[in-house]
């Protein structure tokens, strides 16, 4: 039986996690922690050659809705708005994140970092908003 994740927390850091080691990131799925006002993006070793396309990004909206593609009620985008036709985004599902945001938390004034094994690798502004469907990848219009 596979163990649960554990993400111990000092403030928006994470102090230590057996995420890196879990079935989870085995897999290649990302997993989204959230603690302190951060989002926190987990990405496994054999993901990290996203992070050169996610670090193009000014800020991350983050938008949530029902993802019919995939048959899911929840489910996630992040995209990395760089300004560009075609910004990196990602997709996932609710079980890849701790919880969902509620809709009194659309806007922004947090920050979405980026972790590996080995700690903190990127950070941007975040903004957060509900959306009808993913994927959206609408611009950001909100303030």
């Amino acid at each position: 039986m596979q163990p649960f994740l554990t993400i111990a927390n000092d403030h928006q850091n994470i102090a230590s996690t057996n995420y890196f080691d879990s079935e989870l990131a085995a897999k290649g799925f990302l997993y989204l922690s959230w603690n302190a006002g951060a989002g926190r993006l987990l990405i496994p070793d054999s993901q990290m050659h996203m992070l050169a396309e996610m670090r193009t990004g000014k800020y991350v909206v983050i938008s949530a809705g029902p993802w019919p593609e995939q048959r899911r009620t929840n489910g996630l985008e992040l995209m990395f708005e760089d300004n560009t036709d075609s910004p990196f985004s990602w997709h996932f599902g609710a079980e890849q994140c701790d919880r969902m945001l509620p809709s009194k938390d659309e806007g922004g004034g947090f920050f979405i970092t980026a972790w590996g094994r080995d700690g903190l690798l990127a950070s941007w502004p975040g903004k957060f908003r509900k959306v009808k469907r993913i994927p959206c990848l609408l611009p950001w219009a909100g303030t």
